[in-house]
Order: structure tokens, then C-alpha cells, then sequence
């Protein structure tokens, strides 16, 4: 399938999304909002995709919202949207809620400018390193809208609430040194090594971990966070060891490690993954 809005290109196992608008720096349109849940789709039925990057094409990572519908950008009236508060649905939301739920570990290179959109859509990114060059910015409250992207939910998880109203009440741009000293991204890079970074940490994900169980703890750590009770991790926990201590996978892991070979690891996520969670379902949205 080809796109409009973004790049898809897999390369021995590693996936690279493209934010694909360099003259507009990217800016987040429905297009890519489609875009990206469908290559999300694909990557988790494909047993040949072990990690993800995201990036973004030319000078900027994301620019936020496209803004050239002018004052009635976020007008659902003036869309022609549905006005319905118990239908109408945030596109980055949409989105971040499709990563929540990824079975394939992801990770954010933050090559420039990320603000609104632009930055929340990373938070449900397992990993974000970014560019000397990046700026960040929560900017709702300069244009007189509120987060988006579960975005309240997932910042002060990440920074802490006390940086998270910081710069969430402020609206203002910072620099990637003050994102990395907030614990908003975990590295910094000059411009020409972020890539090589990002692709370092998926490969080392991509040639040496069994697939089937990054999946399993991506969900572990996920879902560990809308957990009412460490008995609930503990249950997951207890039949992850059942079910997994029985597996082709793990008898390869131990293998390998006692012969002191590369391991193979042949389980597929699109097809073996067990169900650690019979307590866990996905919320209607109301």
C-alpha cells in the first residue's frame, strides 16, 4: 500500500515511518492520522517487523495540527464533523490509543521541531531520543485548546505532574537539552547520529530478543500502568512463566545461551501470542 501523508520502509526488520510533509514541517492532517493507524495495523501482523522508528521528513519532526484551515481549524461545524460529544473523537487520541495497544516496540527520533501534536503523538512511544535541532512544545493553551492525544494521561506518567503543568499551563517551545532534563526523551544527538542511535536500539532489540516476548512485556508495562492493584501484574506475571516456560522460544533461549550461540527464535506475535490478560479489556469510548 502506498501513502500520501507518511513513508513505510522495512529494512531486515526494522521499520521506519516517515512523517512525510517536509514543506509543511510535517503538520498532522487526518490523512496521516489514517496513515499511521493503518502502517500500525500492518506492522503488528507482520512477524518480519521486530522494531519501529519514527521520524520526520526534512527540518521537522512534526509541526502540530495542520493550521491552514485558518481560526476554524479545530471547528467540528466548520469540518463538517459531527457535533455529537458522545461520537466526535480526537485524531491524535486515535492514534496514540493505536500505540498504546502495538505489539512491536517503538521508538520516537525527534529530528526537529515537535510541538503539539507533534510531541503528544510520542508519548505513547516506548523510547524518544532526539536532535540538538528539536523543540518541543505543549502549545495548547496558546491557541486556546486543551491537550489532546491522552495526552494528560500519559505526560505526567512520563515527566512527572509538576513538569507536566509546567509545561503544559506555560505553552511554551523548549530546547531537547531541557526535554532531557525533564525525562522527556532519554538522549540527545547531534543531528547526523540520531538515526544511526534510534537504528542501534532496534537493532539491538531486532537481532538479539525474542519477538514473542518483547511483545509480552511492551503489554506487561503498558497495561501494568491502568492496573487497580499489583495483583493484577502478578497474575499476568504467573502466566506469562506457565505459558511462555513451556514454549519453543524459551527452550531456544536457553539453548543458545548454554551452547553460546545466536539464538532463533521462531514464535510468531501475529499468530502465537498468549493471552496474559483475561482481565484487561479496552474501554468503550462513551
Amino acid at each position: 500500500m502506498s501513502y500520501e501523508h507518511i513513508a513505510y520502509e522495512a529494512n531486515q526488520g526494522v521499520l521506519t515511518i516517515t512523517l512525510d510533509r517536509p514543506e509543511q514541517l510535517n503538520a498532522f492532517t487526518t490523512t496521516m492520522q489514517n496513515e499511521l493507524i493503518d502502517a500500525f495495523d500492518r506492522a503488528d501482523a507482520d512477524d518480519g517487523i521486530r522494531a519501529i522508528v519514527v521520524t520526520g521528513r526534512g527540518r521537522g519532526f512534526c509541526a502540530g495540527a495542520d493550521l491552514s484551515g485558518g481560526a476554524t481549524t479545530f471547528d467540528a461545524t466548520a469540518r463538517g464533523r459531527s457535533t455529537d460529544i458522545s461520537e466526535y473523537r480526537d485524531g491524535g487520541g486515535q492514534v496514540t490509543l493505536r500505540i498504546f495497544e502495538l505489539k512491536k516496540p517503538i521508538i520516537a527520533a525527534i529530528n526537529g521541531p515537535a510541538v503539539g501534536v507533534g510531541i503528544t503523538m510520542t508519548l505513547a512511544m516506548d523510547v524518544r531520543l532526539a536532535s540538538e535541532n528539536a523543540r518541543m512544545g505543549f502549545v495548547f493553551s496558546r491557541r486556546g485548546i486543551v491537550p489532546e492525544a491522552c495526552s494528560s494521561w500519559f505526560l505526567p506518567r512520563i515527566v512527572g505532574i509538576s513538569q507536566a503543568m509546567e509545561w503544559v499551563s506555560t505553552g511554551r517551545v523548549f530546547n531537547a537539552q531541557e526535554a532531557l532534563a525533564g525525562g522527556l526523551v532519554k538522549a540527545v544527538h547531534a543531528p547526523a547520529d540520531l538515526l544511526p542511535a534510534a537504528y542501534e536500539l532496534a537493532r539491538e532489540i531486532a537481532d538479539n530478543t525474542a519477538p514473542v516476548s518483547v511483545a509480552l512485556c511492551r503489554q506487561l508495562m503498558w497495561r501494568g500502568l491502568v492496573a487497580d492493584h499489583p495483583m493484577q501484574a502478578h497474575m499476568a506475571d504467573s502466566r506469562g512463566i506457565l505459558l511462555m516456560g513451556q514454549s519453543a522460544d524459551v527452550r531456544e533461549g536457553v539453548a543458545s545461551f548454554l551452547e553460546k550461540r545466536k539464538p532463533d527464535f521462531k514464535m510468531s506475535v501475529a499468530n502465537e501470542l498468549p493471552d496474559l490478560f483475561p482481565f484487561y479489556s479496552t474501554p468503550v469510548f462513551e
